[in-house]
């Protein structure tokens, strides 16, 4: 995993400086904060937030593993990249590869989403439905060994990635 301290993040509250306090009223939970109504919905509902792609490269990637060596999980990773074919056909999905290919240690297929409202339904989706196999989810910005380290996320056990393809598209 690359190391946080290597980068640079802008604060948070950029664009909300000055505002009033919010409340501390609880929500009829108890437990929540009520919060003011906002003048609109954010942006982040229609588009993915800069410098996450917006068009046809895909604004995240999903790679989802399995052992090549078990048969169970073969079988189980070719049903469920079917199921997803057939039930978000919107989405980009690629081969099933039997092998380690790219920074992948082990055998994946690839799904792209494209907005927000796919990230939205796909993503719980997978949640549930992705069985005993193991989910990478990083955005695609220009940064690739960052969008696979530093800006990944993971379900199931995270797996190692080999970082040295990245290391060697660089310019010398």
């Amino acid at each position: 995993m690359a190391d946080p301290s290597l980068y640079t993040y802008p604060s948070p509250l950029q664009g909300y400086e000055g505002l009033e306090p919010l409340p501390n009223d609880k929500a009829a939970d108890g437990k929540s904060f009520i919060n003011p109504p906002a003048e609109k919905k954010s942006d982040a509902y229609n588009a993915f937030v800069h410098p996450i792609t917006n068009g046809d490269r895909a604004g995240f990637d999903v790679h989802i593993y399995y052992f090549q060596s078990d048969p169970e999980e073969t079988k189980f990773a070719h049903e469920l990249w079917e199921r997803i074919r057939r039930e978000f056909p919107e989405l980009r999905i690629y081969r099933v590869w039997d092998r380690p290919i790219g920074p992948h240690p082990v055998a994946m297929f690839e799904v792209n989403i494209f907005t927000p409202e796919q990230f939205g339904a796909f993503i719980p989706w997978l949640v549930i439905n992705r069985g005993p196999l193991s989910a990478l989810i990083h955005p695609n910005t220009d940064e690739e060994e960052r969008d696979h380290s530093q800006r990944a996320t993971w379900m199931g056990q995270p797996l190692p990635l080999s970082f040295k393809i990245f290391k060697s598209s660089k310019p010398t």
